[in-house]
């Protein structure tokens, strides 16, 4: 029996990636510093585990920025717009910058590609761009040198490779009338390449990442995968493949699968151990296929309940012996906090039910352990600690609170309805707000400066006073709002200065929520979070917002929007309890924005935003999983929004997501205005809406914030014409396509200045 990790946490312990990154794109550091600490980073993290006990370590899983983007690098995937850089000798990993953050200097004016989530995670992904008949080349041989560096420290490493399958349908075609999947032929012998350069280097094991099966495939995609493994096999028989797919079931690509010439097949247990069960019973057993059984979960930061995973682990041994099976996460442990250890002020009754990517490490090696391959009377002493602490957890009296599951069960269906049609509301709004065609508006937040997150810090660490505190916030709260008015924006937010995180700032002030330290975890790039842990019943003890909202809407005239994240956003982007069905704690959350929008409400707040960008990253990987989970989100949100009156205009947000299929959902939410990112993808994603027809307001954002490229007024207006082609005028709103949080201050007046200036012209010249 062996152990092994499928991935690491790539940012460091202390974030040392993202303040390297963002160091080096501010011109602070130089490369090779920046390339220093990216080293220092992979080896700790290869001793960490070699420290643990893990026999094969993953190399190739570091990431200056996402693993796909890498992954395009690699085979020469490069967009057409990017070849001036590589024809002038960019270096590779400014060209991988530019690729993911879009590049505007030197003469040069390019956009960023697109970017989406992974699946079903909060970690977001570089969307491949692909074209009829494209070529591929090996361009750059970052895993090759990541092997032979952990090789040169003596670490026993796997390399990680994102299969090509998998790489092509996680993209997308950039022109009309061909498949993606037709440049297989083009683009496997840039993998054989690279696997003959790990052959010849000896490699063993190469772990090939191929999570598009874990989703509904059509034949050709299935047949698609039986090709490349057998071409895989046939050319390199000598190496020995693992198959990772994770975040589902294999589902009806289960038989294909098992066809496969490879070594082992990765299952992920914790999302789905009922497939084991299938996979023991079929042929696999009589063949010489490994299976690495993923017991410990990787999306989550509960301790292991040893007993269940044993409970896997024996059935399968029962039918495989021990040297067929393999030990693992069931996934990446990017998805994790990095060290339990580094949280020194958390409750201690927590801490102890709690596991971060460390402490994972630790739990396969005991449970591999404990699977009696080894015998180790420490490995006992660890079962029983386990079992105690899992007990406990189930009879904490932190968890449950009677009142808030009675407030839930006692919701009906006319918690979800607004009093009147949206047709009805419209007109209601129209004449209270007063609001001029093509409304201009941001989503919420505004540069969160340097200065401002020193305040931060200071106070927490109670060197200002909460007065001291309070008082800077609101000065740089009355400069934002006074410069709103300058601009000319018709709707204002208050800037959000006093908030960390979306998330984050709601979950402090809700009960059932418990936070970290050093709790990281990225999103995208150098962006991490520190999600919130939801360990009990859910409810809001006091207004989390009215004050600030009140504050800013007493500095105008103008109307002032409320802003708040939604309930299953705060759900989607939490580590989320293990022991109620995550519609159940849905329900609470919506229960308590609810109590604040109404609160709001009665402040004389007649614009509020209910964030919801995760509802589309929370929908199931299987389509027949889907009419549930949308029926319980759509009723949270509904349940959050619903309480208010017609002329109250409700406003939600979404970005980085495909709405084409979930489009009815989106449109059961019943919001007044959505607000959507299309400015990456070139307003595509609003050809779901026009389809569609639908009936509410919407903003297309027409300003990429998650680049530091400043777009033109010209091209405002460009992207807001082809909005208008598709949308009827008067449903159309003005504004970025994200919050401006993670941007500065001169780029974010210039930006919003010629956003306010397009909307102007648009009105003289286009009758509504």
């Amino acid at each position: 029996m062996l152990t092994h990790n499928l991935g690491y946490p790539r940012m460091g312990n202390h974030r040392e990636l993202k303040k390297a990154c963002e160091g080096y794109w501010a011109g602070k550091i130089a490369a090779h510093q920046l390339e220093q600490t990216a080293q220092s980073i992979r080896l700790q993290n290869w001793q960490l585990q070699q420290d643990a006990g893990i026999d094969w370590i993953p190399c190739n899983d570091f990431s200056y920025y996402d693993q796909v983007l890498d992954t395009c690098l690699m085979t020469g995937a490069i967009p057409e717009r990017f070849h001036p850089l590589v024809e002038s000798n960019v270096a590779k990993l400014d060209l991988l910058f530019a690729m993911a953050r879009g590049y505007q200097q030197n003469g040069h004016d390019i956009t960023a590609m697109e970017m989406t989530k992974w699946f079903d995670t909060n970690y977001h992904y570089l969307v491949p761009e692909f074209r009829k008949n494209q070529q591929f080349t090996c361009f750059h041989n970052k895993v090759v040198r990541e092997f032979l560096e952990a090789k040169q420290h003596k670490f026993q490493v796997k390399p990680v490779l994102l299969g090509p399958v998998s790489f092509l349908l996680l993209g997308k075609e950039k022109e009309q009338g061909f498949n993606r999947l037709s440049l297989l032929d083009n683009l496997l012998p840039v993998y054989f390449e690279v696997l003959k350069q790990l052959d010849d280097h000896k490699a063993y094991y190469i772990q090939f990442d191929e999570p598009c099966l874990s989703l509904d495939l059509s034949p050709q995609e299935q047949k698609a995968f039986t090709s490349t493994y057998q071409a895989i096999k046939s050319k390199f028989p000598q190496l020995q493949i693992i198959l990772a797919n994770y975040f589902e079931c294999y589902g009806g690509n289960l038989q294909m699968v098992l066809q496969l010439p490879v070594h082992t097949i990765h299952l992920d247990l914790v999302r789905c151990p009922s497939q084991l069960g299938d996979i023991l019973e079929s042929e696999l057993v009589r063949s010489k296929t490994h299976l690495s059984l993923g017991v410990v979960d990787g999306r989550n930061i509960w301790k292991n309940d040893y007993q269940q995973s044993l409970q896997l682990i024996n059935t399968a041994m029962e039918k495989l012996g021990t040297d067929r099976i393999w030990i693992a996460p069931s996934c990446s442990l990017l998805h994790c906090p990095c060290d339990l250890d580094n949280e020194t002020s958390m409750n201690p009754e927590i801490k102890q039910w709690l596991a971060f990517a460390r402490q994972k490490l630790d739990e396969v090696v005991t449970l591999k352990q404990l699977a009696g391959v080894e015998s180790f009377a420490v490995a006992e002493e660890k079962l029983l600690e386990n079992t105690q602490c899992i007990e406990k957890r189930k009879t904490s009296t932190l968890i449950h609170n009677a009142d808030v599951q009675t407030r839930v069960n006692a919701l009906t269906e006319k918690d979800t309805q607004r009093n009147s049609s949206f047709k009805i509301r419209k007109g209601l709004q129209q004449a209270n707000l007063q609001l001029p065609a093509y409304p201009t508006t941001t989503i919420g937040s505004f540069p969160q400066t340097t200065e401002i997150r020193s305040w931060r810090a200071k106070w927490k660490k109670k060197e200002l006073s909460d007065e001291q505190y309070n008082e800077l916030l609101k000065e740089v709260t009355k400069k934002a709002v006074s410069w709103q008015e300058d601009i000319g924006l018709d709707v204002l937010v208050h800037g959000e200065f006093e908030r960390n995180d979306m998330v984050e700032y709601f979950g402090e002030q809700l009960a059932g929520f418990v936070f970290t330290e050093n709790g990281w975890v990225q999103s995208y790039g150098s962006r991490c979070v520190k999600p919130p842990i939801i360990y009990g019943d859910v409810f809001r003890p006091e207004p989390m917002t009215v004050g600030w909202s009140s504050y800013a809407q007493s500095l105008t005239s103008k109307w002032m929007k409320g802003m708040l994240t939604g309930p299953v956003t705060i759900l989607q982007w939490s580590f989320v309890r293990n022991d109620q069905p995550r519609s159940q704690t849905c329900a609470q959350i919506a229960l308590a924005i609810r109590d604040e929008v109404l609160d709001l409400e009665k402040a004389g707040i007649r614009i509020i935003q209910i964030d919801e960008p995760a509802i589309r990253e929370g929908l199931p990987l299987r389509k027949e999983n889907w009419p549930q989970y949308l029926e319980w989100a759509v009723s949270a949100f509904r349940v959050a929004a619903s309480g208010v009156q017609d002329d109250t205009q409700i406003h939600t947000h979404m970005c980085y997501s495909e709405f084409n299929d979930i489009i009815e959902s989106i449109a059961a939410m019943d919001a007044d205005v959505i607000t959507i990112e299309t400015s990456r993808s070139q307003m595509e994603l609003l050809q779901a809406f026009a389809d569609f027809n639908y009936p509410n307001d919407i903003g297309p954002g027409v300003y990429d914030i998650h680049s530091p490229r400043i777009p033109s007024r010209t091209e405002m207006i460009e992207l807001i014409e082809k909005a208008r082609a598709v949308i009827p005028a008067e449903q159309l709103w003005i504004n970025p396509d994200c919050g401006l949080k993670t941007r500065g201050w001169k780029e974010t007046e210039f930006a919003l200045k010629e956003m306010v200036q397009a909307a102007r012209e648009l009105r003289e010249l286009i009758p509504v």
